[in-house]
């Protein structure tokens, strides 16, 4: 079979590990210049791989799976560097933020690091590309998918058997387009992560980095709204993420530089009804409110501003770890829904009691941070068209969307 894959990231690393000794001739499509300027933001910021069946996405995929492609990650950095940890297997601690109302979230991780990414990526297309089934075409932006016949048309460059579209959260315009041409592929359109980006000193949770590294957990704000920690990041960075039309913030650690600040996600989850049925939308024009009022940067405050609603005209002890020239000091509650303010407000405060310090005035908060899970998109509708990993809306983690295209490949096989 002929088969394309659109966009080059975790999801089409799956899917071409598994097949690529097969004798199907695949065609990589990827937007970026070569495989060093790739935006495969996933992956490229930070490189957090996770082993649980509690988080990464709806699919089920085995441990036993989990841990082969972790393996498989490990393996490419060349000299098997990486960190380590668990979260919540510390009974202790388990205990003591399920008491104060939080769900504690079970993992494995292990962290490759944003300084040795980029090898990890070359080696692996290194030993794809050298493969004479395989062909990688960059600087080719794919803006259209149609159906023609039991072939599958990708933008002008030829009928394929099969198309996997796997372009990640940053590909929503292309998802948007296929969907507007075939809209019965989307199964539900209702949820959007929506939250901040939060800053401060390493001290404040060192003996938690400590035991687990990466802490997740839930908690029920008094708005109704789920609220999530995601992607802490000791001794890390807070960065830029440029999806084209908007900027938002994400965050990222090394393996071998480090700053003196801990940041992490704090996200949350708004799941609307009907009519609604553009989370993408959504959440892009939240995230370019935000950047108009920054002069297309992103918006830094501090806590006590954020939780009384004044500008920020001036920080105090917490250094940020982001570049000056990507934000501006400014008032996020002018940008934000107030449920939504409301509910990390109210998360910030509960965790205070579990984590003294976590509310200090002067700690940071960044915004826009939103991440877009996508529509639930059903890959049952069309033979020959498939959407694998985060554009899916089925995985939102490098090893659930790596596992997506490692079990189609799997299906191609059969």
């Amino acid at each position: 079979m002929k088969i394309a894959i659109v966009g080059f990231g975790a999801a089409a690393i799956g899917f071409i590990e598994k097949v690529k000794h097969s004798d199907n001739e695949i065609h990589v499509f990827e937007r970026s210049k070569d495989i060093y300027s790739s935006s495969i933001s996933g992956i490229r910021a930070d490189g957090k791989l996770f082993v649980s069946k509690e988080m990464g996405g709806d699919l089920d995929v085995s441990i036993e799976l989990q841990k082969k492609l972790v393996d498989f990650w490990i393996e490419k950095t060349g000299n098997g560097d990486y960190e380590t940890g668990s979260s919540f297997k510390n009974i202790d601690y388990y205990k003591t933020f399920y008491h104060k109302g939080f769900q504690p979230i079970l993992s494995d991780f292990y962290h490759l690091g944003t300084d040795q990414l980029k090898e990890v990526l070359f080696n692996i297309y290194n030993e794809y590309s050298s493969l004479s089934n395989i062909h990688f075409h960059f600087k080719a932006p794919v803006n259209e998918i149609e159906i023609a016949g039991d072939k599958i048309k990708v933008e002008d460059y030829g009928l394929f058997d099969k198309a996997f579209v796997a372009v990640g959260r940053s590909g929503h315009k292309l998802i948007k387009v296929i969907i507007k041409k075939y809209p019965e592929i989307v199964l539900d359109s209702t949820k959007v992560d929506i939250g901040v980006r939060f800053e401060l000193p390493n001290h404040i949770v060192e003996d938690l980095n400590r035991e687990m590294y990466e802490f997740k957990v839930k908690h029920k704000s008094k708005t109704g709204y789920m609220v999530r920690t995601f992607c802490n990041n000791p001794s890390g960075y807070v960065v830029p993420e440029n999806y084209g039309d908007f900027i938002t913030v994400n965050g990222h650690s090394k393996i071998k530089q480090k700053s003196k600040n801990t940041n992490f996600a704090i996200l949350t989850t708004v799941q609307l009804t009907e009519p609604f049925n553009d989370p993408i939308g959504y959440g892009s024009n939240i995230a370019k409110l935000s950047n108009m009022l920054g002069g297309n940067r992103v918006i830094l405050q501090t806590y006590s501003h954020f939780k009384n609603s004044k500008r920020t005209k001036n920080l105090y002890r917490v250094e940020p770890t982001l570049d000056s020239k990507y934000f501006i000091l400014g008032d996020i509650n002018l940008a934000y829904p107030r449920r939504i303010i409301e509910s990390i407000i109210d998360f910030v405060e509960n965790l205070d009691h579990v984590i003294p310090g976590v509310a200090n005035a002067d700690n940071l908060v960044y915004a826009p941070e939103i991440k877009f899970y996508s529509n639930l998109l059903n890959n049952q509708t069309f033979d020959n068209l498939k959407f694998i990993g985060d554009c899916s809306g089925s995985t939102r983690s490098i090893i659930y969307a790596t596992a997506h295209g490692y079990l189609m490949g799997e299906e191609i096989l059969e």
